[in-house]
C-alpha cells in the first residue's frame, strides 16, 4: 500500500510540475509573438476557457483574485494531505480528499460569484441614474459613465473599475462596458455595453436610453423576486428532502454512536454507507439543478 502512495504522489507531483512549465511557456512573451505569428491567416474559433486561464477566470469573477500565481503550491500541500490521509485513513480517506477539495472549491467560487453578481447588477441602476444626471448638466457619455464609476461603491466600482483602466489605455467605452459584460455574463451588463454601442454608432438621446435600461433592470429584478416568493414552497422541500438524511445520521450518530460504527467496521455495512452517500451526493446536484431551473 504504502509504495503503490508513493508512486502516486510522486506522478502527481509531476503533473502539477509539467502543469507549471506549461503556463509558464504560454505567457512567456516571446512564445505569445511565436503564436500569433503561427495563427495568423487561421481561422478564429470560439473556444471555451481551459486550465489555469478558466481557474483564473472563475476566481476574478468571484473577486478572489489570481490562484495561478501559487497554484504549483497549492497542488503539492494538496498531494501532501491527501498522502497523509492515505497513509493514516486509508483508501477511503484518501478517495475523500481527492474528490471533495475540487468540489468544495467549485460550489464556494460559484456561491461566491452569484452573491457578488446579484449584488453588482442592485447597484447598476444607481450608477445608470448617475450617468443620467451627468448627462443633463452638460458632460459627454464617457464622462458621465466614467464619473458614475468613480462614484459608486463595491463590488461594483471594483469590478466596473476595469473599464476605467481599458479606457485609459486607448480603449473605445462600448468595447470596454463589453469586456466587462462578458467577463461576468449578465444580461444586464450586455444591455449596458448594447446601449453604448448603439449611441456610440449611430448616436441618440443617451440620457433617454439609459433611463429606459434603467426601467428595464427594475422591472427584471421586480418579476425575479416574485417568481422566488412564488417557488419558495418548491425551494423549501428541495432543502429539506437534501437536508433530511444528514440529519438522520447525524441523530444516529448522537443517539447511537456504536449502531453507526459496527456498521463502518462491517465489509457489507461500509459499501452500503459509501452507496449512500453516492446517491445523496447525486439527489442533493438532482434537486440543485431543479431549485435552479425554476
Amino acid at each position: 500500500m504504502i509504495p503503490a502512495l508513493m508512486l502516486f504522489t510522486f506522478s502527481f507531483l509531476m503533473f502539477a510540475f509539467s502543469l507549471t512549465l506549461v503556463y509558464r511557456a504560454l505567457t512567456d512573451p516571446t512564445t505569445s509573438r511565436v503564436l500569433g505569428r503561427l495563427g495568423e491567416g487561421q481561422p478564429q474559433l470560439s473556444t471555451k476557457l481551459q486550465g489555469v486561464v478558466w481557474l483564473d477566470r472563475a476566481f476574478l469573477q468571484a473577486g478572489l483574485g489570481r490562484p495561478s500565481e501559487r497554484l504549483g503550491l497549492w497542488l503539492a500541500l494538496w498531494a501532501v494531505v491527501i498522502v497523509l490521509a492515505g497513509l493514516l485513513g486509508g483508501w477511503v480517506f484518501l478517495l475523500a480528499l481527492v474528490v471533495l477539495p475540487p468540489v468544495l472549491l467549485k460550489l464556494f467560487v460559484s456561491w461566491r460569484y452569484h452573491r457578488r453578481v446579484r449584488r453588482m447588477v442592485e447597484q447598476l441602476p444607481v450608477l445608470l441614474d448617475h450617468c443620467v444626471r451627468s448627462l443633463k448638466s452638460g458632460r459627454t457619455l464617457a464622462d458621465a459613465v466614467l464619473t458614475a464609476i468613480e462614484a459608486s461603491s463595491d463590488p461594483l466600482k471594483s469590478s466596473i473599475s476595469r473599464v476605467s483602466r481599458n479606457v485609459q489605455l486607448g480603449v473605445s467605452l462600448p468595447e470596454a462596458v463589453s469586456d466587462f459584460a462578458e467577463l461576468y455574463e449578465r444580461d444586464e451588463f450586455r444591455m449596458f455595453a448594447l446601449g453604448l454601442k448603439v449611441n456610440h454608432r449611430y448616436g441618440g438621446n443617451a440620457s433617454e436610453l439609459l433611463e429606459n435600461l434603467i426601467v428595464l433592470i427594475r422591472e427584471r429584478d421586480q418579476g425575479a423576486r416574485k417568481l422566488k416568493a412564488m417557488t419558495g414552497e418548491t425551494r423549501m422541500t428541495a432543502l429539506v428532502l437534501g437536508l433530511l438524511p444528514v440529519f438522520v445520521v447525524g441523530f444516529f450518530m448522537v443517539t447511537n454512536p456504536d449502531y453507526m460504527l459496527k456498521m463502518w467496521q462491517d465489509g457489507s455495512g461500509q459499501r452500503m454507507l459509501l452507496t449512500a452517500l453516492t446517491m445523496q451526493i447525486v439527489g442533493s446536484v438532482a434537486l440543485w439543478r431543479m431549485v435552479r431551473s425554476v
